[in-house]
């Protein structure tokens, strides 16, 4: 293949959907190094075809070929996810690993791909391609324990680029963190933030937290709960954003809460609260109705997963408050494409927001 780096979109293109045709075959007979060049070589057609895709940009000749160019890029994503999706759990493992490893983050000591060569244009490209090759590869992986889906060399890199200022890929970040942390396959249960009258009818699967699990959420957790918190306040959020980090709270909380998890995950949808109502980071009002939304939507499932009584009434206090004095601070009303928004939430009735005080006595009872 590598003597075709110059040929046509379209040649390579039928080069690599001949590649797709016969990856799943290879795959189940692949070993070690051999895979690891499979995936170096597509990651390396990915990056020239960035290449290309830019250079045409500056060219006035390129319309046509840039389309054909994303064919050549869709073309080497799903190969590389088809072959991903059919490698035994170890060595998906190892190539999670190993495309992460080429993903640029903005840090001194991890920087693969230097941006003063490619451009901040190319660089973001190439974040995005990689990204979405690393969750298809991702889609349907069953770690045995949440360790070893988000080992922390996996994890820090990964959290760094969900910083970035740039929805997008941010976005990617928090998919590939769903598919990791999903193993028992409840995401589809989740089509983005909502009030869930009743949570049972999701016939949500789970299982004890395993002593791996509750290991890992108090080493990693903080990060994790710091990671989305941030993520809240990014000004470029838009509603897919704000649905994804709906989703991660879910997913996080049906396959690693335990009582402790339980205290922080409150803690840190309250502080999400925070970050609508005191606004010290200017947001658009647009944002600081989805924020609310968001921890009204995260909390009402909370709180009947968990089950306690005082804590399911207080919640539901607030939504029926906001359904008749402040319906902007509902998912339901965010979700729609002309939502009406308040000029201001500082004369909003105390009643409307979940009090933390409230929250802590009927934990502490529970």
């Amino acid at each position: 293949w590598d003597n075709h780096n110059k040929a046509s979109p379209r040649v390579r293109a039928g080069i690599v959907q001949v590649l797709l045709e016969t990856v799943a075959i290879a795959a189940k007979g692949s070993v070690g190094p051999t895979v690891l060049e499979v995936f170096n070589t597509l990651l390396k057609h990915l990056r020239l075809s960035v290449d290309f895709e830019l250079s045409n940009k500056r060219s006035t000749t390129g319309t046509l070929t840039n389309h054909d160019e994303k064919v050549v890029q869709d073309t080497i994503i799903k190969t590389i996810g088809f072959f991903g999706s059919n490698l035994p759990d170890y060595q998906r493992s190892e190539i999670i690993m190993f495309i992460m490893g080429k993903v640029p983050v903005y840090d001194g000591t991890s920087h693969t791909l230097d941006t003063s060569q490619s451009g901040e244009q190319a660089t973001r490209r190439i974040q995005v391609m990689l990204l979405r090759s690393l969750f298809m590869v991702t889609s349907g992986y069953k770690a045995k324990s949440i360790a070893a889906a988000l080992p922390a060399p996996f994890l820090e890199p990964l959290l760094s680029v969900s910083l970035m200022e740039d929805s997008e890929l941010r976005q990617l970040v928090l998919q590939i963190l769903h598919s990791l942390i999903d193993r028992h396959d409840n995401k589809a249960k989740f089509k983005g933030m909502r009030i869930i009258p009743d949570v049972s009818t999701l016939k949500i699967k789970r299982e004890k937290s395993s002593k791996q699990d509750i290991s890992f959420m108090k080493k990693q957790g903080q990060q994790l709960y710091r990671y989305i918190y941030l993520g809240c306040k990014e000004e470029d959020n838009d509603l897919k954003n704000f649905d994804s980090l709906f989703i991660a709270l879910a997913l996080i909380t049906i396959e690693l809460a335990n009582d402790e998890v339980i205290i922080d995950l409150v803690r840190l949808a309250l502080a999400m609260q925070d970050v609508a109502v005191s606004n010290e980071d200017n947001l658009p009002m647009y944002n600081r109705c989805a924020i609310l939304a968001l921890v009204a939507g995260y909390l009402n499932f909370l709180s009947q997963m968990i089950a306690i009584p005082a804590f399911c009434q207080h919640v539901n206090k607030v939504i029926e408050m906001r359904n008749n004095e402040a319906p902007y601070l509902l998912p339901e009303n965010i979700s729609k494409e002309k939502s009406v928004l308040p000029k201001s939430l500082e004369s909003q009735e105390k009643s409307c927001f979940f009090l933390q005080t409230e929250i802590a006595d009927t934990l502490a009872s529970s």
